[in-house]
């Protein structure tokens, strides 16, 4: 992959250091927010798609990347809410456009309701955004667990590379963005005994943990701006399932179908997630 231009960097709260990526194209600002455990460089196989229509500009989460971790060690949502606010105005932007995935969506939908009019339209891919339980109670998250079990070192990129290429969930993303995942996420070892995952397997946990207890769903009817919410077609309970209620509590939602897609479409299937976000968004 070729050398990215050097990232923006970008004061946000409790400390943090947001890396803010320049993914090119020519068009209007759009705005590139990623899920849990991945970076800003994951969306560059679909900004390329969007380069005729859109400029694309992605953060890395406090936490990942390029990013560096809250001073409090606290990785509740609002701070990912709080990192998006500060690359907005760091662009001057207002009235922007926006696509995110998982958790990146959850977080331009909490940008909005902290900040009416911050954009005028988001394509979001399955964003964390659950009901509370009844009567209270705390959410368990898998992931958290699975988290911590990841693998958090090897010993070079391509090795790296060939262990996330053989097995799932990485196995089924596009290779430009593995390649990204692999290049950028890394980074070389303190010790020097090879690479290690810039965010750390606990980091991962972490945010996870916090995914279940933001209270975005019921402030759904504060966001005026239009949002289509996608889905894709994995069964069971997860966000494919919450999509509908979702796009029943926004005041302009809509809600499109990938039935073939799981939750990495957006880095599975870079050309049709492009399309469909290009005609959501109504560029070009």
């Amino acid at each position: 992959m070729a050398p990215s231009p050097p990232a923006r960097l970008v004061r946000s709260t409790d400390g943090v250091t947001v890396a803010l990526h320049d993914l090119g194209g020519d068009g209007p600002p759009l705005l590139m927010c990623h899920p849990t455990g991945f970076l800003a460089m994951t969306w560059t196989p679909m900004a390329q798609q969007l380069a005729g229509v859109a400029r694309g500009w992605a953060l890395d989460f406090r936490g990942h990347g390029q990013s560096t971790a809250p001073e409090s060690g606290d990785y509740a949502w609002g701070g990912m809410c709080d990192d998006v606010l500060a690359v907005v105005d760091a662009l001057g932007l207002s009235a922007v456009r926006a696509v995110g995935h998982s958790m990146g969506g959850a977080a331009l939908l909490m940008a909005e309701q902290r900040r009416p009019g911050t954009f005028r339209g988001m394509w979001l891919y399955e964003p964390i955004v659950f009901p509370p339980l009844e009567g209270g109670g705390h959410r368990e998250n898998p992931l958290a667990a699975a988290a911590r079990r990841r693998r958090p070192r090897f010993a070079d990129r391509d090795a790296a590379y060939a262990n996330f290429a053989s097995k799932p969930p990485l196995d089924g993303i596009d290779p430009m963005a593995l390649r990204a995942y692999v290049d950028h996420g890394l980074r070389d070892a303190p010790d020097g005994d090879g690479v290690e995952l810039a965010c750390s397997p606990e980091t991962e946990a972490r945010v996870f943990d916090n995914g279940m207890t933001h209270d975005t769903f019921a402030h759904l009817g504060e966001v005026m701006c239009p949002v289509t919410i996608a889905a894709s077609g994995d069964i069971g309970v997860g966000p494919a399932q919450m999509a509908p209620a979702i796009v029943a509590a926004l005041p302009h939602g809509t809600l499109e179908r990938h039935p073939t897609a799981t939750h990495f479409g957006p880095m599975a299937d870079p050309a049709a997630m492009a399309e469909a976000a290009r005609t959501a968004l109504h560029l070009g």
